[in-house]
C-alpha cells in the first residue's frame, strides 16, 4: 500500500479515537453536546476558534492565489489577524457572557423570537453552503493526489467528519480541532523551512518571484492604490466576520470570561504565525517549479491550486504528501464538524424546542437525540452541496470563497455585528437589514457592477484589477448601504413593552457581567489536559514511525524532530494534570447558567 494512504488511514483512526475518548463528556447533556457545557480551557477554545477559519481552501485556493500573485494573497489572512485583535480586545468576553448554548438564542434575546426563527433558517443553509465549499476544496485536492473518483472522495471525507461530530458533539469537535492544530502547525513549519532553504532565503525568494512578488502579473498603473484599498476593506470585512452574534459560538465553550479572552489571544497568535509561513511553500513553488500547472492536468483551470501538493511531491521527503493530506483533512474537518455541531444546536434550541415542543418540555437525553439526528441530515446536505460545486469550475477556489463571503454572508453579518453596540433599534431591523442586504448583493452583481462603475469613471482596468475590485465593491456597498440601513433603523425605534424591555435589559446586562468557573471545573480541567496529553503522545509515536520510511537522512531528521516536538508537548500536558485521577467532570450533571 502507498505510504501516503497509510498515513491517511492512521490519521482517520486517530480522529475517530479522539471522538470516542470524549464521547462520555459530550453526551452527558444537550448543552455539553452543543458547546461543552461552557467548560473548556482557553487553549482548546482558541484552537477551535482558529481552526474554524481554516480549511483545505487555505492549502488549495489560497495557495493557488499565492502561486499566481505573490504577496497579495495574504490580504484575507492579515484581515483575520485584525479580527482576532478586536475579538481579544472587546468581543470574546462579551460573547461568553451571553450565557447561551447557541448564537440564535442570543439573537432571540437581542432582536426578538421572530428574528430567532428568521436567522435559524438562513444561518443553517448558509453554513451548509460554506461547508460545501470547504469539502469541495478538499475533494478536488485529494482526488488529484490519490487518483480516486471525486464523488467517492467527497462521500468518504464527509462521512468521516459526520461520524466525529456525531459521536461526541462539541467536546470531540474542539478536542480534534486542537490536535489538528498541532498537525497543521508541524506541516506548515517544516514545509516553510525547507522551502526557504531551497530558494536560498527570503530575500532571494522575493527577488526571484517570476511575476513581481508584491504585485503579481496583469497590473496597471492604478494597482498599488487598488492593493491598499483591497487590504483596508478586507480588514473591515474580517473584523465583522469574526465578531458578530453568528460567530459568537467560537467562545461559548470557554469555562469563563478570562478563558474566552485568552482563547482569542491564542487564536490571534496562531493566525499571525500562520499568515507569516503558510504561503512560503507556494511562493517557492512559483520559483522552483514554474511548470507545476502541468503536473496535475486533471484539475483543469484550477491546476495552480495544487501548488502545495507539487511542493510536497517534489521537494519534501517521502511520506510528506500523506502528512500534507492529513493537514488538509484536519483543516477541512475542523471547519465542517464545527458547522455541523453549531447547526445541530441551532435546530434544537431555536426551532425544535420553542416551536415543535413548545408545550411539551423534553429531557436533555431526548434533545440530545434530536440534535444528533439534525447533525446527520446536515452532514448529508453538505456532501450534496459539495458535489454541486463541481459544476462551478469556471471559478477558482479562491474566487468562489470570496464570492460566498462578500455576497451571501455579508448581509447577515451586518446586523449581528452592529447590534452588539447600537442598542436602540427596532426588532425588525435585523431581518429587514438582511433582506435589504440581499437586494444590494443582487443589484451590485447584475445591475451596477464594478465594471460599470469603472467605465462611468473613465478608468481602464485589467481583468485582475477588476476581479480584485469586485470583492472590494461588494464589501463597500454592504458597509455603506446595508450598514447604513441598519443604522437608519434607529430613527424608527420605539420603547418596547415591559416583557420585551426586560429581555433586552438582561441581554445587555449579561453581556457586561463576567462569568466565573464554579467548584466543579477542576475535574473538567484535569480531564482535558490528561486526554489531550495522551492523544498527543499517541500522535507523536505514530509520526515517529515515519523515520522508518526510506528517505535521505535530512528527511528522517525532519520526521524525528516533528515527532519529538509533539511528544514533548503531550507529555508536559499529561503531567500537568493532577495526580488525582478524579473523573468528576465526566459525571457532571448539566445545570443551566444563571
Amino acid at each position: 500500500m502507498d505510504i501516503n494512504i497509510i498515513v491517511m488511514v492512521v490519521y482517520f483512526v486517530l480522529m475517530i479515537a479522539i471522538s470516542y475518548a470524549f464521547k462520555k463528556m459530550g453526551t452527558g447533556s444537550a448543552s455539553h453536546y452543543f458547546r461543552g457545557g461552557g467548560r473548556m480551557l482557553w487553549w482548546m477554545v482558541g484552537a477551535t476558534a482558529f481552526m474554524a477559519q481554516f480549511s483545505a481552501w487555505t492549502f488549495t485556493g489560497a495557495a493557488g492565489q499565492a502561486y499566481r500573485y505573490g504577496f497579495t494573497a495574504i490580504g484575507v489572512f492579515a484581515g483575520n489577524v485584525i479580527g482576532y485583535i478586536v475579538g481579544w480586545w472587546w468581543f470574546a468576553t462579551r460573547f461568553r457572557q451571553l450565557r447561551v448554548d447557541t448564537p440564535t438564542q442570543a439573537i432571540s434575546q437581542r432582536f426578538g423570537p421572530k428574528n430567532e426563527q428568521f436567522f435559524t433558517w438562513i444561518l443553517i443553509p448558509l453554513s451548509i453552503l460554506n461547508a460545501g465549499v470547504w469539502l469541495n476544496s478538499l475533494a478536488v485536492f485529494a482526488s488529484a493526489v490519490f487518483k480516486y473518483d471525486l464523488t467517492l472522495t467527497l462521500w468518504i471525507t464527509g462521512l468521516v467528519v459526520l461520524l466525529i461530530s456525531l459521536l461526541s458533539g462539541s467536546w470531540g469537535v474542539v478536542a480534534s480541532d486542537f490536535v489538528q492544530t498541532l498537525i497543521v502547525a508541524i506541516i506548515s513549519v517544516v514545509c516553510a523551512a525547507v522551502a526557504l532553504f531551497k530558494v536560498g532565503g527570503p530575500v532571494k525568494m522575493v527577488n526571484d518571484f517570476p511575476s513581481g512578488f508584491f504585485t503579481g502579473p496583469d497590473t496597471g498603473p492604478h494597482y498599488i492604490l487598488i492593493l491598499i484599498v483591497c487590504f483596508a476593506f478586507f480588514f473591515v470585512k474580517q473584523l465583522q466576520s469574526f465578531n458578530n452574534l453568528q460567530d459568537s459560538y467560537r467562545y461559548l465553550n470557554a469555562k469563563d470570561s478570562a478563558n474566552a479572552k485568552k482563547a482569542a489571544l491564542f487564536a490571534l497568535f496562531l493566525m499571525l504565525f500562520g499568515t507569516l509561513i503558510w504561503f512560503i511553500p507556494p511562493w517557492a513553488t512559483a520559483i522552483l517549479y514554474p511548470d507545476m500547472a502541468q503536473s496535475h492536468p486533471e484539475l483543469g483551470k484550477n491546476a495552480t491550486d495544487a501548488a502545495y501538493l507539487v511542493f510536497a511531491e517534489r521537494a519534501m521527503p517521502e511520506g510528506t504528501v500523506g502528512l500534507l493530506m492529513a493537514g488538509l483533512f484536519a483543516a477541512t474537518m475542523s471547519s465542517m464538524d464545527t458547522a455541523l455541531n453549531r447547526n445541530s444546536g441551532i435546530f434544537v434550541r431555536s426551532f425544535w424546542t420553542p416551536v415543535v415542543n413548545r408545550n411539551e418540555p423534553k429531557s436533555e437525553h431526548y434533545l440530545l437525540r434530536v440534535g444528533q439526528t439534525a447533525c446527520i441530515v446536515n452532514g448529508v446536505l453538505v456532501i450534496l452541496v459539495a458535489q454541486y460545486m463541481q459544476s462551478l469550475q469556471e471559478l477558482s477556489l479562491f474566487d468562489l470563497m470570496i464570492q460566498v463571503g462578500t455576497l451571501a454572508s455579508a448581509p447577515i453579518i451586518v446586523p449581528l455585528f452592529f447590534g452588539m453596540f447600537i442598542r436602540k433599534t427596532p426588532d425588525w431591523s435585523a431581518w429587514g437589514t438582511v433582506v435589504f442586504g440581499l437586494i444590494v448583493s443582487y443589484v451590485i452583481t447584475h445591475w451596477i457592477t464594478v465594471k460599470d462603475v469603472s467605465d462611468a469613471l473613465g478608468l481602464t482596468l485589467t481583468n485582475r484589477e477588476l476581479k480584485d475590485l469586485s470583492a472590494v465593491w461588494n464589501i463597500f456597498c454592504h458597509l455603506v448601504f446595508t450598514g447604513g440601513f441598519f443604522c437608519l433603523s434607529t430613527l424608527f425605534y420605539r420603547e418596547p413593552g415591559k416583557a420585551r424591555a426586560s429581555v433586552l435589559a438582561t441581554f445587555f446586562s449579561n453581556m457586561e457581567t463576567p462569568v466565573y468557573a464554579d467548584h466543579e471545573q477542576d475535574g473538567f480541567d484535569r480531564l482535558q489536559r490528561s486526554k489531550i496529553g495522551k492523544i498527543s503522545l499517541a500522535m507523536g509515536l505514530c509520526m515517529l514511525l515515519m523515520i522508518l520510511i526510506p528517505n535521505p537522512l535530512w528527511g528522517r531528521l525532519l520526521f524525528l524532530l516533528s515527532a519529538a516536538a509533539i511528544m514533548l508537548f503531550g507529555y508536559v500536558l499529561w503531567r500537568s494534570a493532577s495526580s488525582d485521577s478524579s473523573t468528576q467532570g465526566s459525571n457532571y450533571v448539566y445545570r443551566p447558567e444563571k
